[in-house]
């Protein structure tokens, strides 16, 4: 409890009497602070019993302590000790009438009282108060440290935390999801503040901040976890009012106790992931009995039933002078990877997966959650993408820079260990026609069920089509005939020869000259099937428009 006016009234040695305030007396004493100076305020902090003996100070005169007193009274003093016998024999009543009305506290303080006195009270008891808030922090440590080496862990960790803050405390993993919740209420409030845990773990550990939102009517820190760049959790704790020094205390032992936890669990994490990797190298060598046995309990599960091969990149990663997109959380693959183990870790599925260079491979079980958690993070980057470019259209945003979004997937057809190789192709198939589309995720599936047409919006297609109708069109461009329309229409119905000139308006015999014209000038025969397919290729690479 921190020492008030109250207590210093009630000690027997000081013999303090209350001249005005007595309904004030409960206000905390910081300080206990002598001062003869007219104007003291600059000097005070705030919280303070300042003690007088009006030496200079004209207590008798109504306007000049009325003066005195509001200007204490608002620097946030909050109490005054008038000396009683020394310059004045009793407390002067414009004295009192002044604190009366500034309704700022007044003790009389008796002659055989000195000042240092009721200051080591104050002291006395401040480090009191100190040394109990300091007490009760080591024991809450304790306290602590025994819930962490519990069977419950984090989860009875934060149930302890709760019940010493007389509040509520929540853990959030590296994806920003909340892992547990004490009381089992606190859950639902804690889902509100992601956005909030969102912004925090974009910030190197440690880092720190203290949120409200308009539904909550508690004051809410929220603490990083871990010692890397990244914050491999959050602890979110919510009070009544700002927290105490014991308090204090209390939150900054959980946080380093779950820090050490989760930092252990990276530990734990990189061996799994170097056995992952080992498995995938078996798996793409095509030894899928090996791999289940190097696998064991770890990742057995997961090669015993259908899975996905997941091939992720950043699409920022190809060109380090630019800069990251807007609204792209940094290192894109950390954060899907992250989430995809916070998906299946919720429910209990194993999820392989193994950085490769500027790459991500990934094996998650088909229909499983690692498997939807993927598809939300790439829809999620491709919305923030796509936000943008509904607004100032494809033009602005080829200006600035923007390729498409900050991610992208590729994921092959559902199959088994003895066909992880081909997976493993048919997953690279579909993370390429990701980067071609700037789409954040492609299905193995969706490229064999797509058209092939927009594979040709490519630079180096679009330069090779370009070169190869280049000088029918530069024939057209002198008005001497419409022999790139003409070729498009004969393709497009096979070489027959009256149908397509139909579609032309013109006679077959103008539009077989125009086909010899055409073989004249390209120095190549249309009887040739390998140049028809060249040619109609070129016109349908000519006909999309870049980045479709």
């Amino acid at each position: 409890m921190p020492h008030t006016l109250a207590s210093l009234v009630n000690h027997t040695a000081l013999k303090l009497t209350v001249l005005a305030g007595e309904d004030r007396l409960d206000v905390p004493v910081r300080w206990a602070h002598a001062s003869e100076l007219i104007d003291p305020v600059p000097y005070m902090e705030g919280g303070e019993l300042l003690l007088i003996t009006a030496l200079k100070l004209d207590a008798e005169d109504p306007d000049v302590t009325r003066r005195y007193v509001r200007r204490v009274a608002e620097a946030g003093v909050v109490g005054l000790g008038f000396a009683i016998g020394v310059n004045y024999e009793d407390a002067p009543d414009a004295l009192v009438t002044a604190a009366r009305e500034a309704g700022l506290p007044l003790l009389g303080v008796p002659r055989r009282t000195p000042f240092i006195a009721i200051s080591k009270a104050v002291s006395a008891a401040v480090a009191a108060d100190q040394y109990r808030a300091v007490t009760a922090g080591f024991e809450a440590q304790r306290e602590l440290t025994r819930a962490a080496l519990s069977a419950e862990g984090p989860a009875e960790l934060l149930a302890r935390l709760a019940a010493h803050l007389d509040g509520w405390a929540a853990l959030y993993d590296a994806s920003g999801a909340v892992l547990a919740a004490a009381p089992d209420w606190a859950a639902r409030r804690a889902a509100r503040l992601a956005g909030d845990v969102g912004r925090l773990r974009e910030r190197p550990a440690p880092a720190s901040s203290v949120v409200s939102d308009a539904a909550g009517d508690d004051r809410v820190e929220l603490q990083a976890l871990g010692t890397g760049r990244r914050a491999r959790g959050v602890l979110a704790v919510g009070t009544g009012a700002p927290l105490g020094t014991a308090e204090r205390y209390a939150v900054h032992s959980a946080v380093a106790l779950l820090t050490l936890t989760t930092e252990r669990s990276k530990a734990l994490q990189d061996a799994e992931q170097r056995l992952g990797a080992a498995v995938l190298t078996m798996l793409l060598a095509g030894q899928p009995d090996h791999a289940r046995a190097v696998a064991g309990q770890l990742y057995g599960g997961l090669l015993d039933a259908p899975f996905r091969m997941v091939v992720a990149e950043s699409t920022t990663a190809e060109d380090a002078a630019a800069p990251a997109p807007a609204g792209a959380p940094p290192a894109v693959l950390d954060a899907l990877g992250d989430a995809m183990d916070s998906a299946a870790a919720r429910t209990g599925e194993a999820v392989l997966a193994v950085p490769d260079g500027t790459r991500l491979i990934a094996l998650v079980a088909d229909g499983g959650a690692a498997a939807r958690a993927c598809a939300e993070y790439a829809a999620a980057a491709e919305a923030r993408f796509e936000a943008p470019s509904r607004a100032r259209g494809r033009v602005a945003r080829a200006e600035a820079g923007r390729g498409g979004p900050p991610i992208a997937v590729g994921l092959s057809a559902p199959t088994g260990p003895a066909a992880a190789a081909h997976a493993y192709r048919q997953a690279e198939q579909a993370l390429s026609v990701a980067r071609r589309r700037s789409r954040a995720l492609v299905e193995h599936e969706d490229v064999a069920a797509g058209s092939v047409v927009p594979l040709l919006a490519d630079d180096a297609v679009r330069a090779f089509a370009d070169g190869l109708l280049r000088a029918l069109r530069e024939h057209d461009a002198t008005g001497r005939g419409d022999l790139v329309a003409s070729l498009r229409a004969w393709l497009s119905r096979h070489g027959q020869w009256d149908a397509a000139a139909a579609d032309l308006g013109v006679h077959r015999h103008t539009l077989r000259y125009r086909m010899r014209r055409v073989e004249e000038i390209l120095g190549r025969s249309l009887d040739d099937a390998d140049v028809r397919m060249e040619l109609w290729l070129a016109l349908k690479a000519t006909s999309v428009p870049p980045g479709e």
